[in-house]
């Protein structure tokens, strides 16, 4: 199997799989309709832009950032994944779709909602793979996209799912659409 297609794979889990536990967990052991859990009378343009703008404007300061020299010798799992995976651009929207959304219901509105904003932010960085006791160095990038995904806990209790979902989803976006220009612009 092809990387892109690994990626496409696991895109389409995260979308489908990763949000059954916090559904599961919340529909039958706390009787919330699926209405309630995917905050559907609280879908709103305001804050799916501010979401949009947000993940935006995070993603480009983090990119900028990863560019200093102290970055230089890190690796980023997801940028070797992309180059070699050979994704168009409906790949990349896909997967950033995916991951706003399913990971956004995975441990905003499950895994937060029982252990609280900054635990969650925590562990959502640490299963990223960014924090490493035997690589200290991507540790400090795992430091650097922490407060994100502090800012998405937050903007959960504030704003709300979507401004999440929307958040996660131009973050990655942007991120994927550089690694992807890089790629291309590297090869002429």
């Amino acid at each position: 199997m092809s990387v892109r297609s690994k990626l496409l794979w696991m895109g389409l889990l995260t979308f489908v799989v990763f949000p059954l536990p916090a559904i599961a967990t919340l529909r039958f052991l706390e009787g919330k309709s699926y209405s309630e859990i995917l905050q559907l009378d609280h879908f709103r343009l305001v804050p799916i832009l501010e979401g949009l703008l947000v993940g935006a404007i995070v993603g480009f300061i983090i990119y900028r950032i990863t560019r200093l020299d102290v970055f230089n010798d890190i690796p980023l799992k997801v940028e070797e994944m992309i180059q070699q995976a050979h994704l168009k651009h409906i790949d990349i929207l896909f997967l950033s779709l995916s991951a706003g959304f399913g990971e956004e219901l995975l441990f905003r509105v499950g895994v937060q909602s029982y252990l609280g904003i900054v635990p969650t932010s925590i562990i959502f960085v640490a299963i990223h793979g960014y924090f490493s006791i035997r690589n200290p160095k991507m540790s400090l990038y795992g430091l650097l996209v922490l407060p994100f995904i502090l800012i998405l806990g937050y903007g959960y209790v504030t704003l709300g799912l979507w401004f999440c979902i929307s958040a996660h989803f131009s973050y990655d976006l942007l991120l994927f659409m550089i690694i992807l220009q890089k790629k291309e612009t590297d090869a002429f």
